[in-house]
C-alpha cells in the first residue's frame, strides 16, 4: 500500500482508496491552520491527507463547504447504558456518533471494574459503534475490599486493592479514575489513594479524577485541587482533573485561582491536564448533591436506619439545608430521570406541590430510588442538574491550553447527547471564547496526547481512520434541559476505524467500534 502526508505524491501510481473525501476544510486534530484538501481512508487507515489525493476510489465524498476533522475523543462519558445494551441499535451510541465522536472514555470518576480484560472481551464479543478506552475505578476496588464501610484498609486489605489495580493495568487499563465526592470513595484518606495510585503509575497510568470537592464541601476546591496535585506529585504519574469546574454560589469567581494552582505545579514540571463540558449546569444525584457522607457510611440499609431515628434525621436536615444553599437552593436543582412524576419539576416546584419542605421533598425521591433498587429497578430517579456556575468561570477554564473538551454523559442531561455541538455553538460561533481550531484541537488531538491513544486523534497517514465530515452552518445540538435525548445534526458522515458510522446525517447500524486497551506494561508478568 501506497502511503503519502501533506503534499508529497507517490512515486507510482497509488492503490484504490475505499473512500477519498475531497475539497473540505481539513482541520488535521493539530494546531495548525486548517486548509482545502482530501483525506483517502483504506480498510481501517488514512492512507492519504493533503491537497490532490491521486488515487481513485471506491466512494468518493464531496466535502465542499464542509469541516473534515478526526472524529472527536470524549474523555469524560457515561455511556454504559448504550454501550451494554443487549440490542445492537442501542450498542450503536447514537448520542455520541451525531455528535462526531468516535472514541469514549469508560469507568470514570471511580466506577471502572478492576476485570478490565473480561469486560473489554465482552464488549468486543457483543459489537459497539465507538472506540471504548477503559479505566480501571479506585470506588469499584475499594467497595470490592471494604464494601460500603468508611474505615481505612489494614495491611492486607490495602495489598488486596493494590493487586486489583496492578492486575486490570496489566490488562489494558489507561489509568487509574477516582471520584472522591462520592462514598464510599470519600471515606478513603489521602493516602490510601496514593498507595493504590502508585500500582497505576508503575504501569504508564493516568491519574483522573473526579476531585474530593468542587465547591465548599469539605476540604474545599482549592484543597481539593491541592490535593490532586499531590497525588499525582507523590505517586509518580500525570493527574488529569474531569470535568473541571468551580461548583456553587461560595466558589463562583475562583476560575483563576483553581488556574493559577495548576500553572504552578505544570511550571514546576509536572503534568496536569484537565476537561471541562460547556454547561452551567453539573450533572449529580439528590443523594450525592444533599445528603451529607456521614449519613451513607454503611450503604442503603444503614441511611434507612438513621432516616427512620428521629435524633439522627434532624441532623441529616440540617446538613441538607447547608448543602441545598451550596448549590444556590431548591429552585436551583431540575430533577432530569425520565419517567417520574418529578421529571422536568425543579425541587422547590415539587416541594410545593407535595406541600412539604424540600428537604423532605428529596428524601421521599431518595427513599424511592433504595425501594427500586432492592426490588431491582433500573431507574434510580434521582438524578438532578444543578445550575450553579458562572458564565465567567467557565469562559477562562475553557480558555486554557491544557484543558479539552468532554461531555460527562449522563441520562436526563442534554450533555450526553449535545456537549460537543453545544461548545461549538456557543462558544466558537455566538460568543468566540475559543476558536474554531483549538476547538478541535482540544476535541481530538489534544486528547489523544494526554491519554496516549497511538494512532488516534489526529488525520495522518497511517493512523486508524476516525473521521468526521461536518456541516459548520448545521453542527447545532437539539437537546436541551427538557427535552435531553435529542440527536444533535450537522455530521453528515463519520468513519470509526474506516467504517461508515453515519452516512449523510443517519448511522447506518455498523458496530466498528473497539476496545482500546494499552500494550501490556514491561512492570506485568
Amino acid at each position: 500500500m501506497v502511503m503519502a502526508t501533506g503534499l508529497q505524491a507517490a512515486s507510482a501510481a497509488p492503490e484504490p482508496a475505499d473512500v477519498v473525501i475531497r475539497g473540505g476544510t481539513v482541520h488535521d486534530g493539530s494546531a495548525g491552520a486548517p486548509y482545502i484538501g482530501d483525506v483517502a481512508i483504506k480498510g481501517d487507515r488514512i492512507v492519504y491527507v493533503g491537497t490532490g489525493a491521486p488515487m481513485t476510489a471506491a466512494r468518493t465524498i464531496d466535502a465542499s463547504g464542509m469541516i473534515v476533522t478526526p472524529g472527536f475523543i470524549d474523555p469524560h462519558t457515561h455511556a454504559d447504558s448504550f454501550l451494554r445494551a443487549p440490542d445492537a441499535a442501542t450498542r450503536v451510541n447514537a448520542a455520541w456518533l451525531h455528535q462526531g465522536v468516535t472514541s469514549v472514555m469508560i469507568g470514570v470518576d471511580g466506577s471502572g471494574t478492576p476485570d478490565v480484560g473480561d469486560d473489554a472481551r465482552k464488549l468486543t464479543a457483543s459489537g459497539v459503534g465507538t472506540n471504548i478506552v477503559p479505566f480501571v475505578g479506585f470506588g469499584a476496588v475499594r467497595q470490592r475490599v471494604l464494601g460500603q464501610a468508611a474505615r481505612a484498609p489494614d495491611t492486607a486489605d490495602l495489598a488486596r486493592m493494590q493487586g486489583l489495580v496492578a492486575k486490570a493495568m496489566c490488562e489494558g487499563a489507561t489509568g487509574l479514575s477516582t471520584g472522591l465526592f462520592y462514598a464510599p470513595q470519600s471515606f478513603a484518606k489521602t493516602e490510601e489513594v496514593i498507595a493504590v495510585a502508585r500500582e497505576a503509575a508503575k504501569r504508564g497510568g493516568l491519574y483522573d479524577t473526579h476531585q474530593r470537592d468542587e465547591s465548599s464541601y469539605s476540604l474545599g476546591l482549592l484543597g481539593s485541587v491541592r490535593e490532586v496535585l499531590t497525588i499525582g506529585r507523590e505517586a509518580g504519574m500525570p493527574v488529569h482533573f474531569a470535568h473541571i469546574k468551580a461548583l456553587g454560589v461560595d466558589l463562583q469567581g475562583q476560575a483563576q485561582a483553581v488556574i493559577n494552582l495548576i500553572e504552578a505545579a505544570r511550571a514546576a514540571g509536572q503534568a496536569v491536564t484537565a476537561d471541562q463540558y460547556p454547561w452551567l449546569a453539573s450533572g449529580t444525584s439528590l443523594d450525592a448533591a444533599l445528603l451529607p457522607r456521614w449519613a451513607v457510611d454503611g450503604g442503603d440499609a444503614a441511611l434507612l436506619k438513621r432516616l427512620d431515628d428521629p435524633a439522627a434525621l434532624a441532623r441529616i436536615r440540617a446538613d441538607m439545608a447547608e448543602n441545598m444553599r451550596r448549590r444556590g437552593g431548591a429552585a436551583s436543582l431540575l430533577l432530569i430521570s425520565e419517567g417520574f412524576e418529578w421529571t422536568g419539576k425543579t425541587l422547590e416546584g415539587l416541594a410545593q406541590a407535595w406541600q412539604v419542605d424540600p428537604r423532605d421533598a428529596a428524601l421521599r425521591i431518595i427513599r424511592d430510588s433504595i425501594a427500586g433498587r432492592a426490588a431491582g429497578r433500573q431507574g434510580r430517579g434521582t438524578g438532578v442538574a444543578s445550575f450553579n456556575m458562572a458564565q465567567a468561570d467557565v469562559d477562562l477554564l475553557m480558555q486554557q491550553p491544557w484543558v479539552v473538551t468532554s461531555s460527562d454523559g449522563s441520562d436526563g442531561h442534554p450533555r450526553m447527547f449535545a456537549s460537543f455541538p453545544e461548545k461549538y455553538r456557543r462558544y466558537v460561533k455566538e460568543r468566540p471564547v475559543i476558536t474554531r481550531t483549538d476547538f478541535i484541537h482540544r476535541s481530538t488531538g489534544r486528547t489523544a496526547d494526554i491519554y496516549k491513544l497511538a494512532g488516534r486523534g489526529y488525520l495522518r497517514s497511517g493512523y486508524y481512520a476516525d473521521v468526521a465530515v461536518i456541516d459548520p452552518e448545521k453542527f447545532v445540538p437539539r437537546a436541551d434541559y427538557l427535552k435531553p435525548r435529542e440527536l444533535s445534526d450537522g455530521v453528515a458522515h463519520l468513519f470509526v476505524n474506516g467504517t461508515a458510522a453515519l452516512a449523510d446525517g443517519r448511522a447506518t447500524g455498523a458496530l466498528p467500534g473497539r476496545v482500546l486497551l494499552r500494550p501490556t506494561p514491561a512492570e506485568c508478568p
